[in-house]
């Protein structure tokens, strides 16, 4: 009786083994597939890495490396539909000239939605990766800004997210300190303009002439600022005042964003 026990026993026994071998390869294949995926996505972000340093290249600016990842899983059938996800890309220590100037973004980062390409453009390197949607987001470095002001120990930051100014002032033979706040204007087209509209100074005399010279000291470093031309058809939407810079938010519909424009 304990033999047609144990008898009875093997067939789950070799049945349990049977899918326990199943299960590891199905992981072992699952894990392969997952290799080759991210294989080609690296293939893919090298190629759109090289056409995004032509493209700084082009436009006359500077930068490290580009850093891309194209996002989604898998990867492999983002291919054959020839859609992306999302492509992101971070631009780190951008340098552009600007009227004589330099003016310099720490990082610009660019993330890019619903982008078309086709695996004979992947493949070959010619033809359009075009990006429905493309947001950028950037610093400009106060050190930048404040070369382009070129005004003896003015300061720029910012302060309760505000944009900051501190500078010393010659006024009626006295040495004063101004302090004041600029609001940022972002224009239709993308210009932005620094606007100090309400400086004052400690110790300032009571006198209009006095006044009239910290008003024209507000004026004469309210600017438009020169920001250096973005990739991607880029265009400023937002300016606002961080600690490190000020933070640019751009944006663009409908754009290669492999080639230079």
């Amino acid at each position: 009786m304990e033999h047609e026990q144990t008898y009875g026993r093997r067939p789950r026994r070799r049945g349990r083994r049977v899918l326990i071998g199943f299960l590891v390869l199905l992981l072992v294949l699952a894990g392969l597939i997952a290799i080759a995926d991210r294989v080609a996505a690296n293939v893919a972000e090298r190629t759109i890495a090289d056409e995004v340093r032509q493209q700084v290249a082009q436009q006359g600016a500077q930068s490290s490396p580009p850093e891309v990842e194209v996002g989604g899983f898998p990867f492999l059938t983002q291919v054959i539909d020839g859609r992306y996800e999302r492509i992101s890309i971070r631009l780190r220590n951008v340098q552009g000239s600007v009227q004589g100037g330099v003016v310099a973004l720490p990082s610009l980062d660019v993330d890019a939605r619903d982008v078309r390409a086709s695996l004979d453009t992947l493949r070959s390197g010619q033809g359009d990766v075009v990006a429905e949607t493309v947001t950028g987001t950037g610093t400009v470095s106060y050190q930048s800004l404040t070369a382009l002001l070129d005004r003896e120990g003015l300061t720029l930051g910012e302060r309760d997210g505000q944009l900051a100014v501190t500078a010393p002032v010659d006024i009626l033979g006295e040495r004063l300190t101004v302090t004041g706040t600029a609001d940022i204007v972002v224009g239709e087209q993308g210009q932005v303009a620094l606007r100090f509209d309400d400086l004052d100074a400690e110790d300032l005399p009571n006198l209009p002439l006095a006044r009239t010279l910290v008003n024209n000291f507000a004026r004469s470093i309210s600017v438009d600022v020169p920001l250096p031309e973005l990739p991607f058809q880029l265009t400023v939407r937002e300016v606002r005042p961080q600690p490190q810079g000020l933070t640019v938010t751009a944006d663009a519909r409908d754009v290669p964003i492999n080639s230079a424009g």
